[in-house]
């Protein structure tokens, strides 16, 4: 059955998430990668350029952040905490990056792209501070990325067990402090 450029580059692109989550950036190969989705290796460097270009187009990842200017502002690292726990149980590719970025630079600079180039701007329009606002949007990634961290790799108890609403109840705080609070 003959696949629509779209659909092989679909393909190509969920087979490269699992095999950079699965074997890092440097031991995925692009052979591997073909092999996995049905293709020769040629089209994936059609389609991609190198395995740069592949992982580049495997790890953009949307943050889908709420538009924070009609939250309240005392609610704001609650509605964080809250956004991020429905992000990661919606989509897997932030628990893959999450997964490789903990082993692999090249995975890890890329997560570290994503949280500053979407979480700092929406903190900077809340606050007014656009100086601090990398250093906000650090600590925040630094709460977020640590609770996924326990409850959906390590599985810590009783982290892993608890609800939405608990969670958000001990770490929102944290991060409203980090958001809008004082240094």
């Amino acid at each position: 059955m003959r696949r629509s450029a779209a659909e092989t580059k679909s393909a190509i692109l969920a087979v490269a998430r699992r095999r950079f989550a699965a074997d890092g950036y440097d031991r995925a190969t692009i052979r591997a990668i073909a092999t996995d989705a049905h293709i020769d290796p040629a089209m994936v460097m059609r389609y991609f350029g190198n395995k740069e270009g592949l992982f580049a187009a495997a790890a953009e990842f949307d943050l889908e952040l709420p538009n924070l200017s009609q939250v309240p502002s005392d609610q704001l690292g609650a509605s964080l905490v809250a956004h991020f726990l429905e992000r990661w149980e919606r989509d897997e590719a932030l628990l893959i990056l999450l997964r490789a970025g903990i082993t692999d630079e090249v995975v890890a600079e890329r997560m570290r792209q994503i949280f500053a180039s979407q979480l700092a701007p929406i903190i900077a329009s809340v606050t007014g501070d656009v100086a601090a606002a990398p250093t906000r949007a650090s600590l925040v990634a630094s709460q977020v990325l640590g609770m996924a961290l326990g409850r959906y790799v390590l599985a810590l108890p009783p982290l892993v067990t608890m609800e939405h609403d608990e969670i958000v109840g001990w770490v929102g705080p944290t991060v409203q402090r980090y958001v809008a609070g004082s240094r």
